[in-house]
């Protein structure tokens, strides 16, 4: 897979323009780690030339690392029996991937900077070159989060959920100060990416025990997914037209009935919802989108961890420090 020089060029520079958010800061590694953006994008992209998934995959672990105490790398920790409870085992998080690809940008952030950036501020930047690597916008990352040295297993009931309408969704984003302008634009990361065909079968036939399929969901695209789903565990494209491509086709499905999942599809056919106005702007109008999931992503990666918990710069990003290593702990 081939990527523009410029489009490379703009996700490098764009991480060192722009102004603080809250009480991070872009120039934060500015000169403890001059060379990060260059070696995330490196990283990064060399995962992309054998896995097309790898940009779906970074940007979903930065998603439910932040919607669970905020964004701390707490999603990346293992389970330690009596220590550590491990996000990673709550159902939200089943199936999810992308733990080795973080591995390797941390390596060569360790070799490049040894003990200066943690799991949580790479998983903001790798989040933020998926998206441009696919041919979506740039942004402007705020740097500084720590790791925390505690996971929340039980507060990962708070992620979003396929199964769910959009009255519970806009609730648990409303519980973190996110709208429903955030919830339509940050949903629109499904326009690349797969599922799992077990979170959208249940829309065929027996919808909410209806004994009919969702009617939402395009008669003909069905059948199509129908055909498609060979197991429960067999991956489909969110969007089937530009599967790998970070663009504005999320919301034109949508508004032909064509959302691969329920909570998808809920932004769009809610009656009366204001959602729907806002997938009809960005379906319009690809260049509103991208603007806006810029600044939603900033917003929800400026979400903090409650106060008090015990945080530090991982060495490993999937285990917290050994008692011997006291770097930058708070």
């Amino acid at each position: 897979m081939g990527y523009p020089k410029l489009t490379a060029l703009v996700a490098v520079l764009t991480l060192m323009l722009g102004s603080s958010q809250a009480q991070l800061n872009p120039f934060f590694y500015t000169f403890t780690c001059p060379q990060l953006p260059f070696v995330v994008l490196n990283v990064v992209s060399q995962a992309l030339q054998t896995d097309d998934r790898a940009a779906a995959k970074l940007i979903r672990l930065h998603f439910h690392d932040c919607f669970v105490n905020g964004c701390d790398g707490s999603v990346l920790l293992e389970d330690v029996p009596g220590v550590i409870d491990s996000e990673l085992n709550a159902p939200p998080n089943n199936g999810i991937q992308g733990l080795d690809i973080v591995d390797n940008i941390k390596a060569a952030v360790e070799s490049a900077c040894p003990g200066v950036v943690s799991c949580a501020d790479i998983l903001a930047l790798s989040a933020q070159v998926s998206v441009v690597l696919s041919g979506g916008p740039a942004w402007v990352v705020p740097l500084g989060r720590k790791d925390s040295r505690r996971a929340n297993r039980t507060a990962a009931a708070n992620l979003p959920s396929p199964f769910e309408t959009l009255d519970v969704l806009k609730a648990k984003f409303a519980a973190l100060g996110l709208g429903s302008t955030d919830l339509v634009t940050l949903s629109g990361a499904h326009t690349f990416g797969r599922s799992r065909c077990l979170f959208f079968t249940g829309r065929f036939d027996n919808f909410n025990n209806t004994g009919l399929p969702d009617p939402t969901l395009d008669a003909a695209y069905r059948e199509q997914l129908r055909q498609a789903c060979t197991t429960p565990g067999t991956r489909v494209s969110f969007d089937p037209i530009t599967p790998d491509t970070f663009d504005k086709n999320y919301y034109i499905n949508l508004q032909n009935h064509k959302g691969l999942l329920q909570s998808d599809q809920e932004l769009f056919s809610t009656p009366g919802a204001d959602t729907t106005a806002i997938v009809n702007t960005f379906a319009a109008s690809q260049l509103l989108f991208f603007i806006q999931f810029g600044n939603s992503m900033i917003k929800m990666g400026n979400l903090s961890p409650p106060p008090g918990i015990p945080s530090e710069v991982r060495l490993n990003c999937r285990k917290v420090n050994p008692p011997t290593v006291l770097h930058d702990v708070i």
